[in-house]
């Protein structure tokens, strides 16, 4: 892993006036208090893209790195907000994952076991896997736990019987799984997941060998950002998260840790809605907010477009235009987030994960398992989509899949036509 790419541990460091605020530290998805030092929070965060963000640029070679010690005058931390956005927003680059593994090994049997088939991120993966082992030369049988709690182990346990050689988890909690993936391991059947955990790479204390995902970090908080430029450093802002999953508290803790850091904005609410029940829950849940916040509720931040699949059809029956609340999803890039960014109804934003290409990069990483090599351990970088930027890298298709050549490359390390 580069250090371009590799998942952050980040300080922030304030800049302007230090009365009264705190000073944190992120780690892991942590927010730790490090003691009081003033009440003015301008200048959170510019400090915090300094310290955290810009890697997201550098991945790009868009921007380059902070020197050591750099520091800003507090009246430009919207505007370098501004950039880091923007260059999350660029076109994809060329491509920086692995060009060299081991050549494909011929007809393994792999087990996918999909979270929920209905949720956009998981089915995008999933075909993904399915296009990959086409080429590879595998054979795969997809399960799907529909988001109900008492099929995941029985999903496994189905997949186990099976007799597969590798298995694929796409979507669910590694850890919260772990009694159904111990027998895999037993029999020394390779694992490995999206979005499984909070951050990419080995999951401790569990099998799975490579969680494959965007940095989950970067992706909430530049989400977050993109909230605070487009309201100019004043979003009110409820925050919809799954507390099921690591991950998806994570992604929420971060987000608000930004909007937190605004000193113009409000975080009216994070509610916790599970994403099994979204189309059951997330329909009052609108218009209770609604009715509780009115127009203080201007920016909707979620951690998975499938919220806004269920939130906007209820703005648009309360007559609300489509700029009364700007949608902006920390993942993962759905064809119907696509589709509302691309007409302007609600919807601004999506940090779109490469579905697709992390289907791929599933399939590269059981490969070298398989070979008894280790995982790449490699991340995407970051993505915004937005209005100005859909139709590039895939968005004519309503998916965000990066033209830069991934499919060729791994072809040739699999030595595969």
């Amino acid at each position: 892993m580069t250090d371009d790419v590799r998942p952050l541990g980040c300080k922030i460091v304030f800049a302007g006036s230090l009365r009264g605020a705190f000073r944190y530290v992120f780690k892991g998805g942590q927010s730790t208090p490090m003691g009081p030092v003033g009440n003015n929070m301008r200048g959170l965060v510019l400090a915090w893209v300094c310290a955290c963000m810009l890697p997201v640029a550098k991945a790009q070679g868009l921007l380059p790195a902070p020197a050591p010690g750099a520091s800003f005058a507090a009246s430009n931390d919207l505007a370098l907000a501004h950039r880091v956005v923007d260059a999350a927003a660029r076109p994809a680059t060329p491509w920086n994952g692995p060009r060299s593994g081991p050549r494909a090994q011929a007809a393994k049997r792999i087990a996918v076991v999909a979270e929920d088939l209905r949720n956009g991120g998981i089915l995008g993966v999933v075909d993904g896997v399915l296009e990959a082992a086409r080429v590879i030369g595998w054979s795969v049988k997809i399960s799907d736990s529909a988001g109900k709690p008492d099929l995941r182990l029985k999903m496994l346990a189905n997949a186990l019987a099976s007799r597969p050689n590798g298995l694929i988890i796409v979507g669910g909690d590694a850890h919260a799984l772990l009694p159904g993936l111990q027998p895999f391991a037993e029999r020394s059947i390779p694992i490995v997941g999206w979005h499984v955990a909070a951050h990419a790479g080995s999951v401790p204390g569990t099998p799975v060998a490579m969680n494959v995902a965007t940095n989950p970090l970067e992706v909430a908080r530049v989400t977050a950002l993109a909230a605070i430029v487009q309201s100019g450093g004043h979003a009110g802002v409820v925050i919809f998260t799954d507390s099921n999953f690591q991950i998806a508290k994570d992604k929420a803790d971060a987000m608000a840790a930004v909007v937190r850091a605004c000193s113009g904005c409000t975080l009216l609410e994070v509610r916790d809605v599970p994403i099994s029940r979204n189309q059951e829950l997330m329909p009052g849940t609108t218009r209770t907010l609604l009715a509780r916040y009115g127009r203080r509720w201007t920016h909707a931040l979620a951690i998975n477009d499938i919220y806004f699949d269920y939130a906007a059809p209820v703005l648009t029956q309360e007559g609300m235009p489509d700029t009364a609340v700007a949608m902006l999803s920390a993942g993962d890039g759905s064809e119907s987030a696509f589709l509302r960014i691309r007409t302007g109804t609600f919807q601004r934003g999506t940090v779109a994960e490469p579905l697709n290409l992390h289907g791929w990069q599933l399939v590269d990483e059981m490969n070298r398992l398989f070979a008894g090599e280790g995982v790449t351990g490699y991340v995407f970088p970051v993505h915004l989509v937005t209005a100005d930027n859909i139709t590039a890298d895939g968005g004519d298709r309503l998916l965000y899949d990066p033209a830069n050549g991934y499919r060729d490359i791994y072809r040739r390390i699999w030595q595969r036509p």
